[in-house]
This record gives structure tokens, C-alpha cells and sequence, in this order.
């Protein structure tokens, strides 16, 4: 049975956004191989991106994602290097507890854009939706028992 592997592409910030993600959900990272470890036959950088992303990968809970600083020219269309794009696919982490979103939340606040505020929905007990400084698009919920 294929098996579903969500993929983050960034621009140059992959190593910030994986100590981000480590600092909000715990990441475990599980491999990484910046620019200068790939195959030079698979990829061309220059000096200034040798330090680059090539492969990464992490685990949120038992959750396996790759992460990537983009080497194909997939994310164009920024205007400038300050533009941090990636893919528009939102990840959904449910907390067991709302102090357990509040805080992962709080790590992920600075520069992120609150796409949905903080709200108690009928399908959860708390959730809120933001696309951090990098672009990755999540949306936290909680199932806290009251």
C-alpha cells in the first residue's frame, strides 16, 4: 500500500524552520544532508547555499515529513530573498490538551500570519489557524476531555 509523506520546500530557511518545529511539536530529526553532501551530478549551488537543505527529515509524533530547501525552482514567484514561500498544503497537529497548543502556538507566533484566530468549534475543543514565518500553513487542534 503507498504510503503519504508530506514534503516542505523552503527558501534557504529549512535549518530555521526545523529548529522552529523542533521547539513547538518536539520534532525529532531524523536525517539531513545539506547541498554539499549531495551527489554533484543531482545538484548545483553555489558557495553562499552549500549549507542548504538538500534532504531532511523529521518526525512530529509518529509523523514522518521531509523537509527541503528548494532546489528545483519549484517555489518562484517571491519578489525578493525575504519572501519565504512554500507549498500551499496546510498540516493539522491535534494537541490532547489546549496548553499544549497555546504553547506550540506561542514558538510559532513570531512573524506568522493568523489566518483563522483562536476559536472553540463544535468539532474540538480549541483550534487556530496560522501560516508561520517560512509558509508552512498548519492548523492546531485540541481535544481536551472538560
Amino acid at each position: 500500500m503507498p504510503k503519504l509523506t508530506p514534503i516542505l520546500c523552503f527558501k534557504g530557511k529549512a535549518a530555521k524552520a526545523i529548529e522552529a518545529y523542533q521547539n513547538a511539536f518536539g520534532a525529532e530529526v531524523k536525517f539531513t544532508m545539506p547541498f554539499s553532501k549531495a551527489n554533484p551530478n543531482d545538484l548545483q549551488y553555489t558557495d553562499e547555499e552549500k549549507d542548504y537543505i538538500y534532504h531532511a527529515q523529521i518526525t512530529i509524533g509518529e509523523q514522518l515529513i521531509f523537509i527541503a530547501d528548494d532546489s528545483d525552482g519549484i517555489l518562484k514567484g517571491g519578489t525578493d530573498n525575504n519572501s519565504y514561500n512554500s507549498y500551499a498544503v496546510d498540516l493539522v497537529v491535534e494537541f490532547d490538551t489546549d496548553d499544549e497548543l497555546k504553547t506550540a502556538f506561542e514558538v510559532l507566533l513570531d512573524g506568522a500570519e493568523i489566518t483563522k484566530p483562536m476559536h472553540s468549534p463544535a468539532y474540538c475543543s480549541l483550534c487556530v489557524y496560522l501560516t508561520d514565518k517560512f509558509g508552512t500553513r498548519w492548523q492546531f487542534m485540541s481535544n481536551e476531555k472538560k
